[in-house]
């Protein structure tokens, strides 16, 4: 276990009182890449296949207003382990910082309590090698960014530090030159990697999730899947059909169809009905070379903290707890798994400030509207300033009805009704300046105590 979080998850675990009669099911966290809101039938797409996805939200709880802790990559990732906004750990934009040791992650307490827990596909919170180039930051030597996932909690694993191909064909696995890894110095060779890039991590997960259920232990799984972030390729029988976007629309495809064969295991192994499936993207659609993404009519895209940015597909099944299936019109983000996990299994938060609330009160049906506000923050780096947006920061609080959104100093705040305008058309700031000034103070506020965490403040011990 990492240096710094031995003290903190021994005093969570005394203060449960490791409550025997508690709930252990098992939990699967799985996430798509650079997926938009409308890049789903069931949110309108009038081209793409995603038939077990849509199944999904027809049997479980599907969210209308699930957002993703940032518009990019790897902070999104940090917020769903730590259930933190990324501003307050070091993790601020895609290829930057890396997951700290001082932060309590996922399965650092899901081990703790037993669990058996795995990880599969994209990485993207640090290197996962010092030895040889690797990826964007793997280097020999540079121990700065490095930080894998088996130093932050996890027992197994199948990870790339961060992009690959959709799809592997004949020398594109070396060419990239970002290699799959499966613990310390144990790079997976060449010869092993080809095909459809979200059926090679369920290849890996499945045989994860049986044995655990064969040793009768509960499990985490995590699967974040590279599709469909470029660069993007995919193949027959999932391009079959598509007239056009054939690599675009086919590994999307591919990846529904893993989502339908992950739920056929589950219920093979009889354990679909105690099993947490949760299902989301890490940010908004982007528009580059072969990406086809769409944000649903949405505004904005990944980068971006208007809705398109940050308003993803989000999915839960979990039989035994929701019989009926439910629309969710709640505000509810990626930063809430930590906390609704925790308080399913009867721990209490360590004391630090956490972004993310429990949805356990919402999937008891207990809860309509969410008792604080989601709060963000974002700010391009030079290189993405220098693709055409001249901007360096945006910040943005949501509540229940209202949206205030800051491109820039922060000194001026659009405000968006979220209930009447989700498309963000319409700025009625000056028709409610009294509602600005409430959101505004919230989030400045907020703003001091991410400046305070990422001064190292959450990790003094009291």
């Amino acid at each position: 276990m990492k240096k710094g979080t031995q003290l903190l998850l021994t005093s969570l675990l005394c203060l449960a009182g490791l409550n025997a009669m508690a709930e252990r099911p098992n939990i699967i966290l799985c996430m798509s890449d650079d997926q938009g809101w409308g890049d789903v039938a069931y949110n309108g797409h009038p081209v793409l296949r995603t038939p077990h996805l849509d199944q999904m939200s027809k049997e479980g709880m599907r969210f209308d207003r699930f957002y993703s802790t940032s518009p990019v990559c790897s902070p999104t990732r940090a917020g769903v382990l730590t259930g933190r906004h990324p501003y307050r750990h070091g993790v601020p934009f895609a290829n930057v910082g890396k997951l700290k040791a001082e932060e309590i992650t996922l399965p650092e307490v899901l081990r703790a309590q037993g669990y058996a827990t795995g990880h599969f596909g994209k990485w993207h919170l640090g290197s996962l090698t010092t030895k040889i180039k690797d990826g964007h930051r793997g280097r020999p030597g540079n121990t700065a960014t490095y930080s894998p996932p088996w130093e932050n909690g996890y027992d197994e694993c199948f990870v790339a530090e961060s992009g690959v191909h959709t799809y592997h064909l004949a020398g594109n696995y070396e060419k990239l030159g970002t290699h799959y890894w499966t613990g310390l110095d144990q790079m997976v060779p060449a010869a092993e990697i080809s095909g459809d890039d979200s059926t090679l991590m369920m290849d890996r997960a499945l045989p994860f999730i049986e044995r655990a259920t064969e040793a009768d232990t509960p499990f985490l799984a995590v699967i974040w899947f590279h599709t469909p972030h470029q660069p993007v390729l995919s193949a027959p029988p999932y391009t079959d059909g598509y007239d056009e976007h054939k690599d675009y629309y086919g590994c999307m495809t591919a990846m529904d169809e893993q989502m339908g064969r992950l739920r056929a295991k589950l219920k093979e192994l009889g354990v679909e009905d105690n099993t947490m499936l949760w299902f989301c993207s890490d940010n908004g659609p982007t528009k580059v070379k072969n990406s086809w993404g769409s944000a649903g009519g949405l505004k904005g895209g990944k980068r971006s903290l208007y809705e398109g940015g940050v308003r993803v597909p989000g999915l839960l099944i979990w039989p035994q707890r929701i019989e009926q299936p439910r629309v969710v019109s709640m505000p509810c983000s990626t930063s809430d798994y930590f906390p609704t996990i925790l308080d399913l299994l009867g721990l209490q938060l360590p004391d630090r400030p956490y972004d993310g609330i429990s949805l356990m009160p919402l999937i008891k049906g207990m809860m309509t509207e969410r008792p604080k506000p989601l709060a963000f923050e974002s700010s391009f780096t030079m290189r993405e300033a220098n693709m055409g947006d001249p901007s360096i920061n945006q910040t943005a609080l949501i509540d229940q009805h209202y949206k205030i959104y800051s491109k820039g100093s922060g000194s001026t705040y659009e405000l968006y009704d979220m209930i009447a305008d989700p498309s963000e058309k319409k700025n009625i700031a000056k028709q409610y300046p009294e509602v600005v000034q409430r959101m505004r103070a919230t989030i400045e506020t907020w703003r001091q105590s991410c400046q305070d965490s990422a001064q190292g403040k959450d990790y003094i011990q009291k």
